[in-house]
């Protein structure tokens, strides 16, 4: 199988990632309401819960639209979408690890994190796109880290915006990419 094939093998299955996209951003947008309404731990914890449970609630919500959720098995890009999956739980503890006691940093640390992640993506899915994405979450974080301190809510609040947006301009991409080829969607 040619690289480009299992990269819009993994494009129309998971639909350029944008229920994956959405489904994270509901997670930062609950987290978001927790720091908003009740309390920055509880809020580091229903991110990190709910961090955990982006995949498997990716998978359902696929599911229940009808589609296969899973790549086939021996499929060349399925053992990466599974290593890729789990490089934000691992890396949140990391950082729970590192901020005992500053949780007010939890949610520009996990930007950076969650940013970082999507960096392989570009590959896994063959879209450009990500790379944007990653900025768009890895340069703001990294800012509110290093020089702005910044309401938790209001990161919150941010993120779950900008996963917003990028799920539909990562399915138009997509789109556009499994219509006219690999050129359209850079």
């Amino acid at each position: 199988m040619l690289i480009a094939d299992a990269q819009g093998d993994v494009r129309r299955l998971y639909v350029g990632g944008f229920y994956g996209q959405l489904v994270s951003a509901v997670v930062w947008l609950l987290a978001a309401s927790v720091a908003q309404w009740v309390s920055t731990e509880g809020a580091v914890i229903a991110l990190f819960f709910g961090g955990s449970l982006i995949f498997p609630l990716t998978w359902l919500t696929i599911r229940l639209t009808g589609r296969p959720a899973s790549l086939p098995p021996g499929h060349p890009m399925a053992a990466l979408a599974m290593q890729i999956a789990f490089t934000v739980p691992i890396g949140l503890v990391v950082v729970l690890a590192m901020l005992a006691g500053r949780g007010e940093l939890f949610f520009p640390a996990s930007m950076v994190i969650v940013g970082a992640h999507y960096l392989p993506f570009v590959f896994l899915y063959g879209m450009r796109m990500f790379a944007y994405l990653s900025a768009a979450l890895v340069l703001p974080g990294i800012s509110i880290l290093l020089w702005i301190p910044v309401p938790v809510a209001l990161v919150g609040w941010a993120t779950g915006a900008i996963l917003v947006i990028f799920a539909f301009l990562l399915r138009a991409a997509a789109d556009s990419l499994n219509d006219n080829g690999p050129a359209a969607a850079r």
